[in-house]
């Protein structure tokens, strides 16, 4: 299946009105639902797996790096870079393929559709329904925003939905919670700046995350979706 090449555009710089628009975009106040996702973060805690600051940022850590969070700054670049609606579709079928579980894929479709009907309705473009990060992609072509920024604040957002998720769960403290998201912050601009890749390159490798958002879809009492 072809897919379209990301667009060379690493190297823009955002202004500052970009830059608004990416913090509304991923702000808390952005209606997707984003505070009832825990990643299965809730099925490691419920077992004892992660229960500290310690343990929280070393998964976070690998998330970001090796699971959800470079495989989605691919697909937003990708779809930054897709010039027909063929393509468009075709990445976003493989965005939800590569979903590990049920319950992953509700994740990213339902955060998807709530940020493009956000979209639609607010800049007036006119996006099909994607998954969540093919959604952004798309939506910061349409909105001519630069992509490196477009990949940096969502990985952010991620990241800070993750901790709010460890806050409420482990549970963390708030010093603990911002101490967490400024360490690895760093991370989410370096793979940010390595977005201009093809989806060839797409890859996962962290199973425990994967199987925890499988038992966490029986798992008896919980807070959160997924």
């Amino acid at each position: 299946m072809a897919m379209a090449e990301p667009m060379h555009t690493t190297t823009e710089t955002a202004t500052s009105t970009e830059m608004l628009t990416l913090a509304q975009w991923f702000s808390p106040a952005f209606p997707i639902g984003a505070f009832s996702f825990s990643h299965g973060l809730e099925q490691l805690v419920d077992n004892g797996e992660i229960s500290d600051v310690i343990q929280f940022r070393g998964w976070a850590e690998d998330i970001l790096c090796h699971g959800a969070g470079r495989n989605d700054v691919l697909f937003i670049a990708a779809a930054y870079g897709a010039d027909a609606d063929q393509a468009l579709r075709e990445i976003d079928e493989r965005a939800r393929a590569l979903a590990p579980s049920r319950e992953r894929l509700l994740e990213t479709a339902e955060q998807g559709r709530s940020f493009v009907q956000t979209i639609n309705d607010v800049w007036g473009t006119d996006l099909p329904d994607l998954c969540y990060p093919v959604a952004v992609g798309a939506a910061a072509r349409a909105c001519g925003l630069p992509l490196t920024a477009t990949a940096s604040m969502y990985l952010h957002a991620f990241l800070s939905s993750l901790t709010s998720a460890a806050i409420r769960l482990v549970p963390l403290g708030q010093t603990e919670g911002q101490k967490c998201i400024l360490d690895l912050r760093p991370l989410c601009d370096e793979l940010a700046t390595n977005v201009d890749q093809p989806l060839d390159m797409l890859g996962s490798s962290t199973f425990a995350a994967d199987i925890a958002s499988m038992k966490h879809e029986t798992q008896y009492s919980r807070m959160f979706r997924t």
